[in-house]
């Protein structure tokens, strides 16, 4: 069957400017965005008598109601916030204005549990796990769940999605105070601050044992050049220190005006005094220093971090120490925390550490507790939140049409940018969709919010949803464009295909770079599954399943079984195959599903063949 054509003068190229992000205070969000109407208020009394703070059920860990909670007094109509562990007053204050506000710190989760079907919103810290046994409970009446902080490790976000729940944070107010403290350990560390403090406790004088090194004119390389990030080079600028910094997504403008340098990682790691560490933790940064990017450092290189645990390899960071690679290392988190008492990290006499105080200010404080209030009233009013972390409220009939392309979305913003190569990062974006459908009946705003999602999460700590797309990618000075081309043909089916371009940049795979200079990826729908159809230049169809090997190669006899062979003698289990090329003989690109991941000596048999020109391995 022929392919649908576009119509004469048909293509029309938009920027979308339409707002995602919170409504004035007291307008609601569209309705398709809102969350559902307060159900009908409880008895004064029995409210008073359910809400009180609930006996503990194990003497160990009793549950203690702040004495602001009021025991009585609570207004019918009013939605019920449950705040669960200590928020500061001027939150409070905030909260009392417009809800019922009980504060009941330290439940038990069979306490917690017992509450929550009578509460409307809750908020936590980090120290109470809101699963899905959580959100049953609820019965359907928890609309918003508050992190006070950054992380929502302890929130089940699926289930809060599943149950209706929106989940917002507190992503900004303490980023200065992380800075301070990325700061105090760096120096801290370069003057032997903690060690020389014992010492001296312990009744000796050791001057000379604790002479230090000087921060002047040293360099300093920030891995992750987000908030915190941008603001400790400020404070180390002001120390006198050169300051680089790795970041696929910074802002070379913003740099710039701090006076940093962007680099390479491979610059970051190699040329660097201080590293400072501020990514977020994910499956790309996971242990990302371990035992071979400590081997590429400077010897004597001092470590900073106070971003997350898990992306120091502990075990390797132990060795790099005793091996001299690293002279000192301040750490504020750990993989595990608590760390065991006998952790050989924390134990070492060139480590300083601090029991995760990053965001542990005074002021701090006080701020995260102004907007996580403001982010769960908000909500609870209907308004858009952009620190929403978890997906809005969708009409079933819109989510069940676009539902395959939701997923075709995600996953070529995944494909598109893991082929982006170098330390520039993406600025600008176009998306491309083919339908028959008139411009106005086709809302691509999910779309574009699951497209963003793809190329940011990846590499970021960020939850993108259609709440928070367009302003996470403006955040990140990623400019996505839109473009459709109206087909002749039947308009029963939403879209024919999307088409996904990343302008300026160089790639993993350069024949993922199509004629006009882009990385660009092109997939559509078939039988309710997203697959890929292009790949550059190249013609390709393949299931976007599990993860993806592409290879450019001589178009000749025996290529299939070569690669084919490669993967079977490794026991790597290939779900499809299919080969794209331009002309008989010439090139041709192949496209491999595979249902396990190839390790590296796989990878590397692969482009040992002859015929292999370049080759790159995705997950999707």
């Amino acid at each position: 069957m022929a392919a649908p054509t576009p119509t004469t003068a048909a293509r029309a190229a938009t920027t979308h400017n339409r707002p995602l992000l919170p409504s004035p205070r007291g307008a609601l969000a569209p309705s398709f965005l809102r969350l559902p109407p307060l159900p009908r208020a409880q008895a004064h009394a029995q409210r008073a008598r359910l809400l009180a703070p609930v006996a503990a059920a194990a003497p160990a860990a009793p549950s203690t109601a702040s004495p602001d909670a009021p025991a009585t007094g609570f207004v019918s109509g009013k939605p019920t916030v449950l705040v669960a562990e200590k928020l500061g007053a001027a939150g409070l204050a905030l909260l009392r204005e417009f809800a019922n506000v009980d504060c009941s710190y330290g439940l038990s989760p069979e306490e917690l549990r017992a509450k929550i079907s009578l509460c409307d919103a809750l908020i936590v810290r980090s120290g109470t796990k809101v699963g899905r046994d959580v959100f049953e409970a609820s019965g359907g009446r928890l609309r918003v769940v508050g992190r006070a902080g950054v992380g929502i490790d302890n929130v089940d976000l699926a289930a809060a999605t599943e149950h209706g729940c929106l989940v917002v944070n507190a992503p900004t107010a303490n980023t200065v105070a992380a800075a301070e403290h990325g700061i105090a350990l760096l120096t801290a560390m370069a003057r032997n601050i903690a060690q020389a403090d014992a010492s001296l406790k312990a009744g000796k004088w050791q001057r000379n044992k604790y002479v230090g090194v000087s921060l002047v004119g040293k360099t300093l390389s920030i891995l992750g050049f987000g908030k915190v990030g941008s603001e400790v080079a400020r404070r180390a600028k002001g120390l006198g220190m050169h300051v680089i910094a790795h970041d696929p997504y910074a802002s070379a403008d913003r740099a710039r005006a701090i006076g940093v340098e962007l680099v390479s990682m491979e610059e970051a790691m190699t040329t660097a005094d201080f590293i400072s560490l501020h990514m977020p933790l994910t499956p790309a940064t996971n242990k990302m220093l371990n035992d071979e990017a400590f081997a590429k450092m400077k010897k004597g290189v001092r470590i900073i971090n106070v971003a997350r645990g898990g992306v120091i390899d502990e075990e390797a960071l132990v060795r790099a120490l005793d091996s001299g690679i690293v002279a000192q290392a301040a750490l504020d988190v750990f993989t595990k925390e608590p760390p065991a008492a006998d952790n050989k990290l924390v134990l070492h006499e060139n480590v300083t550490v601090t029991p995760h105080l990053g965001a542990s200010t005074v002021e701090a404080q006080e701020g995260v507790a102004i907007e996580i209030a403001e982010a769960v009233i908000g909500a609870l009013k209907g308004e858009l939140a952009a620190s929403a972390v978890n997906a809005p409220m969708v009409p079933a009939e819109v989510l069940s049409e676009l539902a395959p392309f939701v997923v075709l979305a995600e996953k070529l913003g995944r494909l598109a940018v893991q082929l982006v190569a170098g330390g520039g990062g993406i600025k600008s974006v176009k998306v491309t969709y083919a339908s028959a459908r008139a411009p106005d009946d086709l809302d691509t705003r999910l779309l574009r919010a699951m497209i963003t999602k793809g190329l940011i999460e990846p590499i970021s700590s960020v939850f993108v949803n259609l709440v928070n797309a367009d302003f996470t990618a403006k955040q990140r000075g990623v400019r996505i464009t839109e473009e459709r081309i109206l087909l002749d043909g039947s308009p029963e089916t939403p879209i024919d295909y999307i088409q996904v371009q990343i302008a300026n940049v160089e790639s993993k795979f350069p024949s993922a770079i199509s004629e006009t200079g882009e990385i660009t990826v092109e997939g559509r729908v078939k039988d309710g599954v997203p697959h890929l159809t292009k790949v550059g230049a190249f013609q390709v169809d393949v299931s976007l399943e599990g993860s993806l090997i592409l290879c450019r190669q001589v178009d000749q006899p025996g290529m299939i079984g070569a690669v084919g062979s490669v993967l079977g003698e490794e026991n790597v289990n290939v779900s499809f195959m299919s080969v794209g090329r331009l002309a008989p003989r010439k090139h041709a690109v192949m496209a491999i599903g595979v249902d396990e991941e190839p390790s590296k000596s796989t990878l590397t048999k692969i482009g040992e063949i002859p015929a292999i020109e370049e080759f790159v391995f995705l997950k999707l």
